[in-house]
């Protein structure tokens, strides 16, 4: 995947799409404390298994916040998206499965993990785990995003997913890292 990154600056947030910060206020034990928050869309992620490939199906595409850590901005996710439809939450993960990496699932075959608290310092938005096998014969895409998402779809082998966990070169999110364990403890017995 390119990743050239031009002209990359901080500016102040004036009219917010996705998030809304602030400052609360309130008393904890009758001590008067204030903390900086951000509200934020709660979303969905799924894990795809590709049977055909033993193989995990994942988006690497670019992060601006991560670019500020490592100059390379650059993740390996789980497909996901934010809850902002007026559809079911599987509703919305079999678009985004579509949208993100081109496989066209039926919503009865994902199934739910869990749901976990992301970003608690800041956010606490909720994200919703999914799990979902695929294989060739439900590929109806390239994958890739829509608009103007650059997302590129890969694929870690199971084999070699013990090594991509620990390779801290590769920047990946928590709920990637907990679902993947979720799979080895439930299939790689």
């Amino acid at each position: 995947m390119e990743n050239i990154i031009e002209d990359f600056k901080l500016s102040e947030l004036k009219e917010p799409k996705f998030i809304q910060a602030s400052l609360v206020n309130y008393k904890q034990n009758g001590v008067a404390k204030t903390w900086e928050v951000v509200k934020a869309h709660d979303s969905v992620a799924i894990l795809i298994y590709h049977r055909e490939h033993n193989s995990f199906v994942l988006v690497k595409q670019f992060r601006p916040a991560v670019y500020m850590k490592n100059g390379n901005g650059l993740t390996v996710e789980m497909c996901a998206g934010i809850i902002d439809k007026e559809l079911s939450i599987k509703e919305i993960a079999s678009e985004e499965i579509m949208e993100e990496c081109g496989y066209l699932v039926d919503i009865d075959s994902i199934k739910r993990i869990t749901a976990v608290n992301s970003a608690v310092g800041f956010a606490g938005s909720k994200q919703t785990i999914f799990y979902v096998e695929v294989d060739e014969a439900m590929r109806v895409g390239s994958g890739g995003g829509v608009d103007s998402e650059l997302i590129e779809v890969i694929e870690i082998p199971v084999d070699e997913v013990r090594e991509f966990i620990y390779n801290e070169d590769i920047a990946k999110t928590t709920g990637l890292l907990f679902a993947i364990f979720w799979w080895l403890d439930k299939f790689k017995k």
